[in-house]
């Protein structure tokens, strides 16, 4: 029996005791169940409720239910309708098919069919809800429209993702950490036919071989200390839709041997299980790591890189599209304003002017952190340096880093950042008098 929330009916039919006995029944089997007695009204009722499918007469007193799809489809376009007539003909069929009708039945074959068939149209509506709800999501969260940038390096690696997004072809994402290669094998999996089925990702660096081994292909009970029952492992999780293995590069060899097998056959077998188990799943992997370079010196399975790189992409770092830099950072500016309560913040010119020339080893993940940073230390509505952290303000890289002057310096900034700039606590930490804190800061520069 279907459950309460199957999904709203209306039934169109002028003929009170066949929709009374219909609706009876429907109702039985847990649908929520509206009745109409001719088109207009059943129009009507189109308006005043979220229905689900509609299952007219042919025949009705003002208009013709064939005709009547198409005025359905107007005011609900995801509703699904069935047609019911007392005589069916074969043009009636193909025109009310044409016009969007679910399905076109003759009364006498309903008894059986109609039950699941009405079944098989509210499964049709809830899956194109969902459907629709996530290419929604996809649009702000999930989607290719979610990555920021307009760099022609982004834009490049965005056309490639898309294409490879419609197969199931294998990915492997390289770039910088930081890069944004999640983000990407979100997108990925979203706008591609498997969007409906699950989205797991693992950080192969999280965890100890053997950890990582149950972790990705599960274990039976009794298989070590501890197993005291199966578990399923992310792989069977994955099953239908996509494993993001993100570091892939952190893999060991013997497990890479077994990622192998997962990616020539689709098959695996548990941690102290002897029976081989099928999935259907999708990899895409992610390193920050050469791992041609790796492979040749044998380091990394060279047949499993093969295997991983059927699709490479490269993603740019922030210093190869420096132009997105200030549109990333308000973007994050924005977000993060929203979710303090605080005002619209303004970024100054000199602090536009550093974003955009640090080295950001950290790309898009260390800006996003800064950003995040500034606003909660923003105390009015302009955004000045002072807000950054010091690395921004003096340049790691210096000319001589073993010059002892160099050194001081470097030294006296980290204890002035920890203090909060208190010179009092700075020189107490320092072990030197407040005065010749005040004199080194003027012959360093130090702001």
């Amino acid at each position: 029996m279907a459950n309460q929330s199957s999904g709203k009916i209306l039934i169109i039919d002028d003929e009170k005791k066949l929709s009374q006995l219909l609706a009876r029944i429907l109702s039985l089997e847990g649908y929520e169940v509206f009745e109409a007695i001719n088109g207009k009204a059943g129009l009507n009722m189109l308006k005043q409720q979220e229905i689900d499918v509609v299952i007219s007469d042919v025949k009705l007193p003002d208009v013709n239910g064939v005709e009547l799809v198409r005025e359905i489809k107007k005011i609900s376009p995801n509703v699904e309708v069935i047609n019911l007539t007392a005589y069916g003909t074969i043009k009636d069929g193909v025109m009310a098919m044409r016009n969007g009708a679910f399905d076109y039945i003759t009364k006498g074959d309903d008894n059986d069919r109609i039950i699941p068939l009405v079944s098989k149209a509210v499964e049709k509506v809830k899956l194109n809800s969902k459907l629709s709800y996530l290419e929604n999501k996809g649009g702000t969260k999930f989607s290719f429209a979610s990555i920021l940038g307009q760099s022609a390096a982004i834009k490049e690696a965005v056309t490639l993702a898309r294409k490879v997004s419609t197969t199931d072809t294998t990915v492997l994402l390289l770039g910088e950490t930081g890069t944004g290669k999640e983000v990407f094998s979100q997108s990925i999996h979203y706008e591609g036919q498997r969007k409906l089925k699950p989205f797991v990702a693992l950080n192969c660096s999280g965890f100890n071989p053997n950890l990582l081994e149950s972790e990705l292909f599960g274990y039976k009970a009794g298989a070590f200390t501890g197993a005291d029952k199966d578990k399923r492992g992310l792989l069977e999780e994955a099953d239908g839709g996509t494993l993001f293995l993100d570091e892939i590069g952190e893999m060991n060899m013997d497990l890479q041997a077994k990622l192998l097998r997962v990616l020539e056959n689709q098959t695996f077998i548990k941690v102290g299980d002897t029976q081989t188990k099928k999935v259907d799943v999708r990899i895409i992997a992610a390193t920050n790591r050469d791992l041609k370079k790796e492979a040749e010196q044998g380091k990394f399975r060279l047949d499993l890189f093969y295997r991983l790189s059927v699709f490479s992409i490269e993603l740019p770092p922030l210093t190869q599209r420096r132009g997105d830099i200030l549109p990333i950072a308000m973007h994050y500016l924005t977000e993060f304003t929203a979710n303090a309560n605080k005002p619209t913040l303004i970024i100054d010119d000199e602090f536009a002017t550093l974003l955009t020339s640090y080295n950001w080893k950290g790309n898009i993940r260390e800006l996003k952190n800064v950003m995040e940073r500034v606003v909660i230390l923003a105390d009015d509505d302009k955004i000045t340096p002072n807000l950054l952290p010091y690395e921004f303000h003096h340049k790691e890289i210096m000319d001589d880093p073993m010059n002892m002057q160099t050194v001081e310096k470097q030294h006296i900034i980290k204890v002035l950042h920890y203090t909060k700039g208190n010179k009092t606590e700075s020189a107490r930490l320092l072990g030197i008098g407040l005065t010749t804190l005040y004199r080194k800061i003027d012959e360093y520069q130090i702001p």
